[in-house]
């Protein structure tokens, strides 16, 4: 998939957990974790804007696109 999710980097950078993340974003560990491994389909614009004000981050921070090879 050309979009990558870099959902781990920027917890790292900002020395959060899941669990910590997860309660922040209102987010089951599930629905996050599937999320932080790149295999989610979709992400709605409201958990995005959580996730970005919890990591205070930009959404480019989170998600990027590469070509597929």
């Amino acid at each position: 998939m050309p979009i990558v999710v870099n959902l781990d980097v920027m917890m790292a950078k900002r020395k959060m957990s899941l669990n910590v993340l997860a309660v922040r974003v209102g987010l089951t560990l599930a629905n996050l974790s599937i999320l932080k491994t790149g295999k989610a389909k979709a992400i709605r614009f409201s958990t995005l804007e959580a996730i970005c004000e919890a990591l205070e981050c930009q959404p480019g921070d989170i998600l990027e696109y590469t070509k597929e090879e």
